[in-house]
């Protein structure tokens, strides 16, 4: 047993002995420049992730790219480490630490060269980033339009009738202020959509200000009593926030639409602006001045503005009674026509009706109004969705003298049909910059990114229309298309359950699964989704088969689509899922069929 008896004295020793070896390794590692090997390291890793950071994007080179930099420059450290360890630098070269003497002349002349890559990759990443965060900046800076001293946004107008079925009337008073700002020379007024986007926001001034791109913010509020109203505005200045004018008119019901002149004429008075000479200044108001047809198109505007199926079905009777009771209100046409498109390209297969009545109600208010840009827009939408007919709705579109944001975005969905990607990214951007916070506007320009493979790109597209609003069912699917290309299908999966019910997410859903490496989970979702939709969208199954790599089905049921005449059908020619597809001589042959040219 006296063997295992260890004295305190020796186990002193030991841990002397133990602190002297830790010492010389220590001391070893200093000596054989492991230290300056580290730091150095570091700091050229540090410039190498600024330039790939900063860089990268300017070329277009994906995030993977940067997170590839990123890993190898971790794995290489200890590589560094150990080679630092094992090799000198000396004058004669490279050599194995072990056969050098390293003697304070190599010291002295490798420090102060080891002192000079240090300090030179330091300089050198410090300026990297700071060009990075000043980029950064700017790249804030520049999200929203440049603003002008002749820029302005009309805020929806707050209803203080205590009345939430009256919020109709405030949010139509407020359209009315845009439509006519916007006829006033040198003035550039923001798109309805937009302005509507901080509608029950707290924002201040400033920050709604930058994020609109205007100098002057029209705010306000309406009050109902029986027959009377009253309108309080005040124009601010959205550079500091303090007020530039107020006024407040108190008028009959029946003046309503002398008043909307009036304010119009004042604000533009204010801000020094000349008059569009002798043209009338063009409200959204009844030919008649029937104040009955008018709340009527208000409350049919309220529900299409909510862009679902249901709420658009039921705007139809109100923009019909307004139409009844003034047959000359152009406006009301147009409104029902954008209306009936929407439930044409909603109910696919089926919606061959509603775009006939769509064309109907468009051709109505253009023998009214001839240059009513919203009329052009939903005829310019029938002849691409319905007629399948791209120069009628190029010349339809390329008709409008002043385009605005719906002009420009069916023009970009043409340019895209005709297999010319950055012309449509072009127009689409032109567009939100007329309309910087409307959701659909960056859902386009991400479905279009994606088509050009920029996927990162169109991510962060697809985001800010979440982000403008959450509940942006076309988005979710969207985002939920770039993981599946991106090969992350539980992703995908959450993207894809986040859109509202109905066939599009049943698809979206459909296709997920089919990535989610589980073969019988794939058949048996593609199988209910056959038995549920085939009749009204035969393209989402197409979609499906191509992401499953089944040519002939994909086929098949493109077939069914191009039989059925779907609407959708002409936009996803450059779905990506047909990629893969575009060089059999099928696809070429139903592009013929279409009268559309195939892809080179």
């Amino acid at each position: 047993m006296a063997r295992y008896i260890v004295t305190e004295k020796e186990t002193r020793l030991a841990t002397i002995h133990q602190k002297m070896k830790w010492g010389n390794f220590f001391g070893e590692l200093k000596r054989r420049h492991v230290y300056r090997v580290a730091v150095v390291y570091a700091v050229v890793a540090w410039l190498l992730i600024q330039i790939a950071t900063q860089v990268f994007p300017f070329f277009e080179i994906p995030d993977w790219g940067v997170r590839l930099v990123v890993m190898a420059i971790v794995i290489g450290f200890p590589v560094a480490l150990i080679l630092g360890w094992a090799f000198e630098l000396t004058p004669e070269g490279i050599k194995r630490a072990g056969d050098v003497d390293l003697a304070d002349y190599i010291a002295g002349r490798n420090r102060r060269k080891w002192i000079w890559i240090a300090a030179t990759a330091a300089i050198l990443a410090t300026g990297v980033f700071a060009a990075g965060v000043f980029n950064l900046f700017a790249k804030r800076n520049s999200l929203a339009t440049p603003a002008d001293d002749k820029s302005i946004a009309v805020l929806p107008l707050v209803s203080e009738s205590g009345d939430p079925a009256q919020e109709y009337f405030s949010d139509g008073l407020s359209e009315e202020l845009i439509n006519g700002l916007g006829q006033i020379h040198e003035l550039r007024v923001m798109g309805r959509n937009s302005s509507f986007h901080f509608k029950g926001k707290t924002d201040d001034s400033r920050t709604i200000g930058r994020a609109l791109g205007v100098t002057n913010l029209l705010e306000g509020s309406v009050r109902t009593v029986g027959d009377r109203v009253r309108i309080t505005l005040e124009l601010v200045d959205a550079t500091d926030g303090s007020q530039r004018w107020s006024h407040i008119y108190d008028r009959d019901l029946k003046d309503i639409f002398a008043t909307q002149e009036e304010i119009a004429k004042s604000v533009g008075d204010q801000l020094r602006v000349t008059l569009l000479g002798t043209a009338p200044v063009s409200l959204a108001r009844p030919s008649n001045g029937n104040i009955a047809a008018y709340n009527a198109y208000l409350k049919g505007q309220y529900l299409y503005e909510q862009f679902s199926f249901e709420s658009a079905k039921k705007a139809l009777p109100l923009l019909k009674e307004a139409t009844r009771l003034d047959p000359g209100y152009a406006e009301a046409y147009a409104l029902k026509a954008r209306a009936y498109d929407l439930i044409g390209t909603i109910r696919g297969a089926e919606g061959k009706d509603a775009f006939e009545n769509a064309r109907v109600a468009a051709n109505s208010a253009l023998s009214l109004k001839p240059n009513l840009a919203i009329a052009h827009a939903a005829l310019g939408y029938v002849y691409i969705y319905r007629d399948w007919n791209l120069k009628a709705a190029e010349d339809e579109l390329s008709s409008v003298h002043d385009k605005d944001s719906l002009v420009l975005r069916d023009l970009s969905t043409v340019r895209d049909i005709q297999w010319r990607p950055e012309e449509a990214i072009a127009l689409n951007k032109e567009a939100i910059s007329r309309d910087p916070v409307h959701s659909a506007l960056y859902v386009d320009l991400a479905r279009k990114l994606i088509s050009l493979g920029q996927l990162d790109q169109a991510k962060e597209a697809a985001r800010k229309a979440v982000e403008l609003q959450p509940s942006a069912g076309n988005a979710h699917i969207t985002l939920a298309t770039i993981a599946i290309l991106q090969k992350q299908p539980d992703l995908a999966m959450r993207e894809a359950e986040l859109a509202p019910p109905g066939v599009i997410h049943d698809v979206a859903v459909t296709l997920a699964q089919q990535t989610r490496g589980d073969p019988s989970e794939a058949d048996a979702a593609i199988k209910v989704l056959i038995e549920q939709h085939a009749p009204d969208d035969p393209l989402g199954i197409a979609i499906v088969y191509a992401e499953r790599g089944e040519p002939d089905k994909v086929f098949e049921w493109l077939d069914r689509a191009y039989q059925q005449h779907e609407p959708r059908l002409i936009g996803n020619l450059t779905n990506p899922f047909f990629e893969r597809y575009r060089s059999d001589p099928r696809f070429a042959s139903l592009c013929n069929k279409m009268r559309l040219a195939a892809p080179q």
